[in-house]
């Protein structure tokens, strides 16, 4: 990173700047409708839905100690043993282009390891073209449909990483 921004575990008084960092940058690029994690009602406290075992969520700070983006692991939603789902990585447009989305997602995937996952899923939109570089690079899979039941039907791609490997 260029900047002195560091990555930390998110603590209650993050999830108001985390919430409209999530609802500032799902509607640029089309996901604000029904079917997307921007109406999930763990969106406004994101410190309390993560606090729980197999769970984690990291945000990213600037200097200031500005909320600039995050991301977090959670079980999948639906019952699939063994699966956890990268959830709600998002990054202010500023965040973007420094390696800070690498840098979340790989220690998102530690943690996922540490936890006992086997996979890890995640959901995506074909216009979020540069976190599907990022996924592919770091190994994810592309696949024909969801898993679970997380009830974003409005995403429209789906990849999933074999954490065993």
């Amino acid at each position: 990173m260029s900047t002195p921004w560091k990555t930390r575990p998110i603590e209650p008084r993050d999830d108001a700047q985390m919430a409209s960092v999530i609802r500032e940058v799902m509607p640029e690029f089309g996901a604000d409708g029904p079917g997307f994690a921007i109406h999930d009602p763990e969106v406004d406290g994101l410190s309390a839905a993560y606090a729980a075992p197999g769970r984690a969520y990291w945000v990213v700070v600037d200097e200031a100690d500005r909320v600039m983006g995050g991301g977090g692991i959670a079980p999948l939603e639906g019952g699939v043993p063994g699966v956890c789902e990268l959830r709600k990585m998002y990054f202010r447009p500023r965040a973007r282009g420094r390696g800070l989305g690498e840098q979340l997602l790989r220690q998102c995937l530690a943690f996922a390891r540490q936890a006992g996952y086997q996979t890890c899923y995640l959901e995506t939109l074909a216009s979020m073209t540069q976190a599907q570089k990022l996924y592919q690079r770091l190994g994810f899979q592309r696949l024909s449909k969801p898993m679970g039941a997380t009830g974003h039907f409005g995403c429209d791609r789906w990849y999933a990483l074999d954490l065993r490997g």
